[in-house]
């Protein structure tokens, strides 16, 4: 029940919260200021007071909060769960019409902000919808009302099923989906995570409507009594300066933003720090260990999804571009969607490349771990589609070697099919990262102008001051031992790779603009690659063979 606090009843964020009540060690620090595990349940019960003002007589009571990594996030989203609200974090990198559809998709009874997200939600239809600004006198008229714990506690009693919060995917094929995370699965990962003290200090940058921040950071926090140190958005050049006056032992990010840390200019500081590691997912192997070797920082990767059902085990010795091995329990596998057969081990030659990818490719799924999955809201069937033959569908593709060591592939959907031959994405996307001056590297699939297969093109970030050199570049490739013979990109766009909320790249513009852009594109003519520059006569001269193959409708001007 709420408001217990032993040890062994603690299985909602609600009783993980009262175990903090009196605990006077710091909680929360934001810049010179510093709450008190104590002030911030104070603080939390002050706000659930508020938040029950808002709660419907029937339906959902679910809150959505529009704000940065500021400390009202958590007091939201804890005051939230003492009187068993559902928050829900809204995505503050979407605009207009879609962000107004995750409000009205989720049935925000308000939505918390202030002064600076407040404009986002200027002029939408987000139904009856009212939006609240914590900044605001109404709020803070709201807040002067003394929290009762007993009152509190007769409201309403939270229990482990009950949701705890709605986290959205990244939406990188559909709209995203609302994932459902319950009281007793974030206090299972809370307690599971045996590795932090009062000492500790966790550094979070990445966005607390994200499930990265929550589960790496927040839960973990919640059960050691370690410190969260918060700042309100990702910055690359105060990263670094923010671990060292924090004194932070531990940080979490995601995608690319190791990279960005790495571009900052080096300094005498730089392993001037507290930190025993990092946890960064979809890091590139190059990145983990420039970080390492600059920083004297151990990052590990892992694998994991907001769903975080299928969880990935990073150890000693594995190869480094592998996700890892199954926790321990899961019946991981991969498999053909379509047939549902477990696809090939996976072989390689003695250079590591992948002599098999046709066969031993496939979807990632869990066999015994359905149960997890704890679905979308208002999504019947994604959740069908997640959970069909009894199984947990990951969405991911990959592959696994004979020692039961798995490695992604890229998402459902990158598939890519050129001369007739299938291959995933993230194995070319490997190889070009290696190319000397790159930082980046996204691969997709574009038409081919004669036939339905598909070619490649390669968008590329270089780092600061580097000039792309396409003579170097087919030299390069041709040097990849491991580089398939249909692997070579027939297209090269040097640019800014974009990148969502946290940091992970986003390659829907890169898909619909193509080579229909301002940004350099090289390409190769031939089965050999060598780049020249791609003009626009090749690109006339690309519509047209377009047009005389039958083929008009791939040209797809964005």
């Amino acid at each position: 029940m709420t408001g217990t606090t032993t040890e062994a009843t603690a299985n909602t964020v609600a009783a993980l919260l009262s175990r903090r009540a009196d605990d006077d060690t710091p909680g929360i620090i934001v810049d010179d200021h510093t709450w008190s595990w104590r002030e911030v349940v104070a603080e939390s019960d002050r706000w659930a007071m508020a938040l029950e003002t808002l709660r419907p007589p029937t339906g959902p009571f679910h809150i959505g909060v529009l704000l940065g990594n500021v400390p009202e996030y958590l007091f939201a989203l804890f005051g939230a769960a003492r009187i068993g609200g559902v928050t829900v974090g809204i995505n503050e990198t979407r605009r207009g019409e879609e962000l107004a559809r995750d409000v009205r998709h989720t049935d925000c009874v308000a939505v918390l902000t202030d002064a600076t997200h407040a404009p986002l939600l200027d002029g939408l239809d987000l139904g009856t919808t009212p939006v609240l600004d914590v900044g605001a006198d109404d709020w803070r008229d709201r807040l002067a009302t003394e929290p009762s714990l007993d009152r509190r506690l007769e409201v309403a009693e939270v229990l482990p099923d009950d949701i705890f919060i709605l986290i959205f995917t990244s939406g990188s094929t559909s709209a995203p989906k609302a994932v459902k995370l319950s009281h007793g699965r974030a206090a299972r990962v809370a307690n599971g995570s045996r590795w932090f003290t009062t000492d500790d200090v966790l550094y979070c940058a990445m966005p607390l409507f994200h499930g990265n921040a929550l589960n790496a950071i927040v839960f973990p926090a919640l059960a050691s009594g370690a410190s969260i140190a918060l700042r309100e958005r990702f910055s690359a050049s105060q990263f670094m300066p923010d671990v060292r006056r924090y004194g932070a032992t531990f940080f979490s990010t995601v995608g690319r933003a190791l990279a960005y840390i790495l571009a900052t200019p080096a300094s005498p500081e730089d392993r001037d720090h507290q930190v025993k590691y990092g946890l960064a997912p979809e890091s590139s192997p190059r990145d983990m260990r420039a970080f390492k070797e600059r920083f004297g920082i151990m990052c590990v990767s892992g694998y994991g999804s907001s769903e975080n059902v299928i969880i990935m085990v990073p150890q000693p010795g594995l190869p480094k571009d592998a996700l890892g091995v199954p926790q321990e329990g899961l019946d991981a596998a991969v498999v053909d969607p379509e047939t549902t057969v477990e696809r090939a081990t996976a072989c390689f030659d003695d250079a590591g490349k992948l002599l098999n990818g046709a066969d031993a490719i496939g979807e990632i799924v869990g066999r015994n771990v359905v149960d997890r999955f704890e679905g979308y809201y208002n999504n019947p069937e994604a959740e069908a589609e997640r959970t069909r033959n009894g199984w947990y569908w990951s969405g991911d593709l990959g592959y696994r070697d004979e020692a039961g060591v798995f490695y992604f592939a890229g998402r459902m959907g990158e598939w890519l099919r050129v001369d007739s031959e299938n291959f995933a994405t993230a194995p070319v996307e490997r190889i070009v990262g290696r190319f000397p001056g790159a930082s980046g590297v996204a691969v997709f699939a574009v038409p081919d102008e004669r036939t339905a297969d598909d070619q490649i093109m390669a968008a590329v970030e270089l780092e600061a001051g580097v000039e792309f050199d396409a003579e170097a570049f087919g030299r390069f490739l041709t040097e990849q031992p491991d580089l398939g013979t249909k692997w070579a990109p027939r297209y090269v766009r040097i640019t800014t790779l974009p990148v969502g909320a946290t940091n992970k790249v986003d390659k829907r513009p890169l898909r619909a603009q193509r080579w229909y852009t301002d940004d350099p594109v090289y390409w190769r003519t031939g089965p050999e690659p060598k780049y020249r520059r791609f003009t626009t006569d090749d690109l006339t001269a690309l519509e047209v063979r377009f047009h005389e193959f039958g083929r008009a409708d791939a040209i797809g001007r964005p």
